[in-house]
């Protein structure tokens, strides 16, 4: 085994669910590093990637020394050279960042939280297992429309730049079903928790 915790990577299309089964898992006291979060850290008041984003596209996609989330948004999902452009900003400061505190970790094992594992494969050698956050596609649907401001065209067209979910469950090595209760999927959680503590037990750093 490397030279690091054992490692989880949770992934799963938009609106399955990712943010309420890394909390579960962070009430368990297993350390979580969420790619999100790290862009938006980096993205924020004159954050790292900030200059770089400024000098890419301009400073109409800078506002008050932060990235205008909004006006990005709506150029990278009508620009694929764009989409790239910014992924090639973002995407080596938020690795780094993911091996930085990968190599803090003091928990058993680690969950790392990459929305687009499969899209971007840059994360493959970081964790052991792949845990699938699995829901139906109206589901997907219905939960992101409700906790953002997106439309249902945009949600759909997130979920097009997506791997099918089909391919998502094939690859996978752990699949935790959504559709239920919280209580439900608390349950399914402490299961996989279990499962994985006996694998780091087994395999100890």
């Amino acid at each position: 085994m490397a030279s690091r915790p054992f490692g989880i990577a949770l992934t799963g299309g938009i609106g399955s669910g990712k943010s309420t089964v890394a909390s579960i898992f962070s009430k368990l006291g297993i350390e979580v590093i969420d790619t999100d979060e790290i862009s938006h850290s980096l993205t924020s008041k004159n954050g790292p990637a900030i200059k770089a984003i400024a000098e890419s596209f301009g400073d109409e996609y800078v506002h008050d020394g932060s990235l205008d989330r909004g006006a990005m948004r709506k150029l990278v999902f009508s620009s694929e050279s764009s989409r790239k452009k910014l992924e090639s900003i973002l995407h080596p400061m938020i690795r780094e960042e993911v091996k930085r505190r990968i190599a803090l970790v003091s928990s058993p094992y680690y969950l790392v939280v990459v929305p687009l594992f499969f899209e971007t494969n840059q994360y493959l050698e970081l964790a052991d297992r792949v845990l699938i956050v699995d829901c139906s596609e109206a589901t997907q649907i219905i939960r992101a429309m409700k906790r953002s401001s997106l439309g249902k065209g945009e949600v759909l067209s997130i979920m097009e730049k997506q791997v099918s979910r089909a391919e998502r469950l094939k690859k996978a090595d752990d699949i935790l079903e959504n559709e239920g209760s919280l209580e439900i999927l608390e349950a399914g959680v402490l299961k996989l928790h279990r499962t994985y503590l006996a694998e780091y037990l087994k395999n100890p750093c």
